[in-house]
């Protein structure tokens, strides 16, 4: 029968899902999924990784069927899942002492190791090559289904070849609903990232994908081992020795881009970035963590987790880049993680989806000057609140912080009343502001200080050391005309106030724009 006819019965096939809890594994439902693995059809499951797609790993035709209902590359090996270690002998030779020795630590657990194979593992299950993966999952219902399926059953991840992989039922069922026989849905998985997978056919042994199991996990236990850095194209014909070494892999639909540099840098070339993209109608997604994801203001923000526990992001990686599939987004720009014990594991999915694409923070950040803008006056309840939220209202390329300091504030007064009911008039409020008086931490390289006297530029400049970037407004923007303090004035005084303020920042946003263009 030829692939193309395989493709269509696929297509039409009818996929149950069945619920089960691994603390109370339903054995009716377990005898069902094992018949169908034996008769030679697909079941996915639940392992403390992702989610695999379970076949018969000794029927050359389960293999195929594999490929095609994830329309993987036929010379992309499958992993062999066993549920006892005596069963490694009919389909592994050689099993050294330091490979016992692995075993002995790490198994049941997330790491596959690579030996030569026996005659019994078909060509199919390991892409045409002389050596199988083999693993032994700490699941219970992946131990319990690949006893059930008969002991040994290949299981690449239950997704659509080169897509995110599955970390819960509803990612599967996602890709391949109607292409397989049933879906055993365990709920989350636990670490969220494939197994390290470890070649025991070489001397020292290599890490071909790094895991939750790591180099300095596994040389505790058997010394020196090695980490393979090959890469291989898409378009290449060499095939790959383990899973996951193709060039683009786990990917979003989305073009994902990974921002390098110190995390201050890179939240702040990824705001640069979002903030432009945005501006000129693309849909933006980003990848923060729990101590970045309130520093941005554009774009689809998700928290993948916190830096604290690095298996927090693992879990939630792949779930992340998925639910960005739904955001429709265009692009993606994700921060970069510290590649020390899981991280490793981390980075190396994240450069795979990206397809090696990376920016480096600096390269952005040195593209602007200033990223914060103050307007200084005197109490800041009236001309620095109204400068700062017309400035707002413009259309800038470049993102800033913008606020009003004032150099005499007792307290956090609202903005006065007259100002308010003008701005209002206009459309827009000073509702929520709070004066605020003028501190030492507000200079620095990036802020830009505008006053709207020469006598509060000097204060500031003769008052603190270190002084930089603090001009009038007037002088800034070259424009002699200034908006003196109107305390007591009649309504119609602060509007001539506001109309003389609303063209004065109008030519500080050209200003800004055209600096912004000789960066």
């Amino acid at each position: 029968m030829n692939n193309a006819r395989n493709d269509v019965i696929i297509s039409l096939m009818k996929t149950r899902i069945e619920k089960i809890d691994k603390l109370h594994i339903d054995e009716k439902i377990m005898k069902r999924a094992g018949k169908v693995l034996r008769k030679g059809g697909l079941v996915a499951f639940p392992t403390e990784t992702v989610y695999g797609l379970g076949a018969n790993a000794l029927d050359e035709a389960a293999a195929k069927k594999t490929y095609a209902a994830k329309g993987r590359p036929s010379d992309n090996p499958l992993i062999v899942h066993i549920a006892d270690v005596e069963k490694l002998d009919t389909i592994a030779l050689q099993v050294s002492e330091k490979a016992r020795k692995v075993m002995e630590v790490f198994w049941p657990g997330p790491l596959t190791l690579i030996f030569e194979k026996t005659d019994r593992v078909p060509f199919g299950t390991t892409g045409g090559l002389r050596t199988v993966a083999v693993r032994m999952p700490a699941d219970e219902i992946a131990l319990a289904l690949i006893r059930a399926g008969g002991g040994f059953v290949s299981a690449p991840s239950a997704n659509t070849s080169g897509r995110p992989s599955p970390t819960s039922a509803e990612h599967v069922a996602d890709d391949l609903n109607g292409k397989i026989d049933m879906i055993l849905d365990g709920g989350s998985v636990d670490i969220g990232v494939e197994s390290s997978i470890l070649d025991m056919t070489v001397e020292p042994p290599m890490i071909l994908r790094p895991g939750a199991i790591t180099k300095e996990m596994l040389e505790e236990v058997i010394g020196e081992v090695t980490i393979d850095q090959t890469l291989i194209s898409e378009d290449s014909g060499q095939a790959p020795k383990a899973p996951g070494m193709k060039y683009r892999h786990y990917a979003p639909k989305a073009q994902l881009m990974i921002v390098e540099g110190e995390t201050g840098e890179v939240v702040k070339a990824i705001k640069q970035i979002a903030y432009e993209q945005t501006r000129l109608g693309y849909r933006v997604g980003i990848i923060a963590t729990n101590e970045t994801v309130n520093s941005y203001t554009a774009g689809v923000v998700k928290n993948i987790g916190t830096r604290s526990n690095e298996h927090s992001i693992a879990k939630n990686l792949y779930k992340v880049l998925r639910e960005f599939d739904e955001e429709d987004v265009s692009y993606i720009y994700s921060e970069v993680f510290d590649e020390a014990g899981i991280g490793n594991a981390i980075m190396n999915r994240l450069e795979k989806a990206a397809g090696h694409h990376t920016i480096q923070a600096q390269e952005i950040t040195k593209l602007q000057k200033y990223r914060r803008i103050l307007f200084v006056s005197n109490s800041d309840n009236c001309r620095g609140p109204m400068a700062a939220e017309l400035l707002r209202h413009q259309s800038l390329t470049q993102e800033y912080e913008i606020g009003s300091r004032g150099m005499v504030v007792l307290f956090p007064e609202p903005a006065n009343q007259k100002a308010e009911a003008i701005m209002r008039s206009q459309q827009m409020t000073l509702e929520t502001h709070e004066a605020t008086a003028f501190d030492e931490k507000d200079l620095d390289d990036e802020t830009l200080v505008l006053t709207f006297e020469e006598t509060q530029k000097w204060k500031i400049v003769s008052e603190y050391e270190h002084v930089k970037n603090v001009y009038t407004l007037s002088e800034y923007i070259e424009d002699e005309r200034v908006v003196h303090s109107s305390p007591g004035e009649p309504l119609v005084v602060y509007g001539e106030n506001f109309e003389l303020l609303k063209e004065l920042i109008g030519k500080l946003a050209e200003k800004l724009n055209e600096e912004a263009k000789h960066v």
